[in-house]
């Protein structure tokens, strides 16, 4: 693990310090794991993305017209 300096105004800093005191770690700990999630995050992003764009099928319809709301929910019976 490495070492960061990091530049926080002071209002951060102080809402950092109760939140990490709330859930029982350190400042350090505490951002360190905010970064570690926002990289979980991108990641997953990321993979999605690239899933999507790979994707092949494609959506076109075949000119027929579109169904009417009430044939797509139609229960039986009478409303």
């Amino acid at each position: 693990m490495k070492n960061v300096t990091i530049t926080v105004d002071d209002e951060a800093l102080e809402w950092a310090r109760v939140e990490a005191a709330r859930r029982n770690t350190s400042v350090s700990k505490l951002v360190g794991s905010f970064i570690s999630e926002m990289r979980r995050r991108e990641d997953a992003y990321m993979r999605a993305y690239h899933e999507w764009k790979a994707d092949t099928r494609t959506w076109r319809s075949d000119g027929s017209p579109y169904p009417k709301r009430e044939e797509l929910y139609e229960r039986g019976g009478k409303h």
